[in-house]
């Protein structure tokens, strides 16, 4: 009796760790995450953009440092992503996920979302400049 259910618990464990493993592919974001990743990561771009002090950061180039000024704004959609990911790949990855893995792309992704709109343009002008003997009152 004990090595049947020892031997049941053997065979439902291996499933649920195929399961797993067939849902993982090293190199791309596992299905669940992709959104979770992208919604964090659209919360520090629009944060960032907010708040005056991590713009200057950003149009520097320093993406940590303007994450850093606002990313307790983004706190839910981080632990959010943080538990999905204990939830895959056991309790306290999900910390050490957004510490390492997360963090190592985060300036990248934030370089390509805000890079066009931190930059500044000039832009012409159709009209011609004011003439200063135009603008004076006609003498009498």
């Amino acid at each position: 009796m004990k090595n049947g259910l020892l031997g049941a618990i053997v065979v439902i464990a291996s499933l649920g760790a195929e399961a797993q493993a067939a849902g993982r592919t090293p190199g791309r974001p596992h299905p669940v995450m992709a959104p979770l990743e992208s919604a964090a990561t659209a919360c520090f771009a629009e944060t960032i953009l907010a708040n005056p002090t991590a713009t200057k950061h950003a149009r520097a180039g320093r993406w940590y440092e303007a994450a850093g000024v606002t990313g307790f704004l983004c706190r839910p959609e981080v632990d959010a992503m943080v538990r999905a990911y204990d939830d895959l790949h056991g309790r306290g990855t999900g910390g050490r996920y957004f510490r390492t893995a997360y963090a190592r792309h985060l300036g990248e992704q934030l370089a390509g979302r805000l890079q066009p709109l931190l930059q500044r343009h000039d832009v012409a002008s159709a009209e011609p400049a004011a003439d200063r003997t135009e603008t004076a009152p006609p003498a009498e």
